[in-house]
């Protein structure tokens, strides 16, 4: 059996306790040394094969993958964050589908939200904006044409944008050809680690402002006026809002 686990964002203590278990108990542990805390593999049993597959080929990881289940271990395949943003895990599970091994995928804390957490910010303001896009832009890798930033920033909804902070100059000139230059913008440099940095200003001066902090990788650029200070109320606790389990005190009477 395979388990797929969201590492979480970088402190030990937002791994799941499903993840955790599931780690502590398996047999051969392969994880995104580039990235994951060693500090999640403290508590591992006796024995327990751990493999970083920073260097690793998608074939070789598959070849350990297949190996082991061959001999009945049990395997965690250790992704950061939440696998399902970025985690490449699409492509291992077509491999594990057409051999015909079980696997599970237990969910993570996306560093998109441990940023959101440490700034103590809602990506959701009532009045502001009810969407949140989370994206990255074009470099080494493309995007698709229709999910360009440029068309993106035109809905001016919150933005949490992966994979780009060594391109903010250029992010931040296609971002304000849409969101005006005083919108504010924020860059979270690993969210939730204990050299976690956190800058606010406005994306007019967020690339001085990063080049500053000398940041260029492992941080999460944000973008919106969810970050600002003006915001409607949530009808959800409105007194004067009736829902299934409170009727408006105005209607009381």
């Amino acid at each position: 059996m395979l388990y797929f686990i969201g590492a979480g964002s970088g402190d030990p203590e937002l791994l799941t306790v499903k993840g955790k278990r599931i780690i502590d108990s398996s047999d051969v542990i392969i994880y995104t040394g580039s990235l994951v805390n060693k500090e999640l593999f403290t508590d591992i049993k006796e024995g327990a094969k751990l493999i970083n597959s920073a260097s690793l080929s998608l074939d070789e990881v598959l070849d350990i993958i297949f190996d082991s289940t061959a001999k009945g271990l049990s395997v965690a395949r250790v992704h950061t964050g939440d696998p399902s943003m970025y985690g490449a895990i699409r492509e291992q599970m077509v491999a594990l589908d057409k051999e015909g091994i079980e696997y599970e995928v237990i969910p993570g804390v996306s560093s998109v939200f441990a940023g959101a957490a440490a700034m103590k910010k809602e990506f959701t303001l009532p009045g502001v904006t009810q969407t949140l896009i989370l994206t990255r832009m074009a470099g080494r890798t493309p995007v698709p044409e229709a999910e360009s930033i440029e068309n993106l920033a035109k809905i001016q909804a919150s933005m949490a944008i992966f994979l780009s902070i060594a391109s903010i100059d250029e992010l931040a000139k296609k971002l304000m050809t849409s969101y005006p230059k005083d919108t504010p913008a924020a860059v979270v440099y690993k969210a939730s680690w204990p050299d976690q940095k956190i800058i606010v200003s406005t994306l007019e001066c967020i690339a001085d402002k990063v080049k500053e902090a000398d940041i260029n990788k492992t941080a999460l650029v944000y973008v919106g006026r969810f970050l600002a200070d003006e915001f409607e109320l949530s009808k959800l606790y409105d007194k004067h809002f009736s829902h299934e389990f409170r009727e408006a005190q105005d209607a009381r009477r």
